[in-house]
């Protein structure tokens, strides 16, 4: 089982400060929140999903520091999207323009921002048409670029605004475009049998 779905509306209606403080209280579990409310407890990831996370997360941030274009954040990072829900990708980037145009404040918390770019890697656990569920909702809050690679079928999805769904099955690379200008990932560990 990948997560547990609590519908807590109408009953209760979680303000944003109310599920930051759940989230601190409890940090030994992850968390999220969908626009209508409900909360989503997340079981932990895997070792060899957890490796590959690892792996994807330190080429973006390598990449991200010789370009100093952007902030990158891991899988443990909740970013309030502007129409609602509270959401950790597995690895994001917002570029450096849009990071430091938030407050002091709102960079502590959740951030009241979609990344622009971020990739979802499916594990053994999860259910496909939930995470392109979670893909449409990063869409429709502003998400620029988009991944989700999906190991057990060898192939990746890209999302970009305003486009249709592109599917790459098993590449061997796949590129950031203009939203991340000469990072290519190397998927051949990522597609490795597990």
């Amino acid at each position: 089982m990948s997560s547990i779905i609590l519908n807590l509306s109408p009953a209760i209606r979680l303000t944003d400060d109310q599920f930051y403080e759940i989230c601190q209280t409890n940090q030994d579990l992850r968390f999220e929140r969908t626009a209508s409310g409900d909360l989503i407890i997340m079981s932990p990831t895997g070792g060899e999903s957890g490796q590959k996370e690892a792996d994807i997360i330190t080429d973006l941030n390598n990449w991200n520091r010789q370009k100093k274009l952007g902030v990158v954040f891991s899988s443990s990072t909740g970013f309030k999207l502007p129409k609602g829900g509270d959401r950790s990708p597995d690895a994001a980037w917002i570029s450096l323009e849009r990071w430091q145009s938030l407050s002091t404040t709102e960079r502590k918390k959740f951030p009241p921002i979609c990344p622009d770019f971020l990739i979802e890697l499916r594990s053994q656990t999860d259910d496909l048409e939930k995470l392109r569920e979670k893909m449409q909702e990063y869409l429709d809050n502003g998400l620029r670029l988009g991944w989700l690679i999906d190991p057990q079928n060898r192939a990746v999805e890209i999302y970009r605004l305003g486009q249709v769904v592109e599917l790459l099955s098993s590449p061997s690379t796949v590129s950031g475009e203009d939203i991340l200008p000469d990072f290519v990932l190397d998927l051949t560990s990522i597609f490795q049998e597990e």
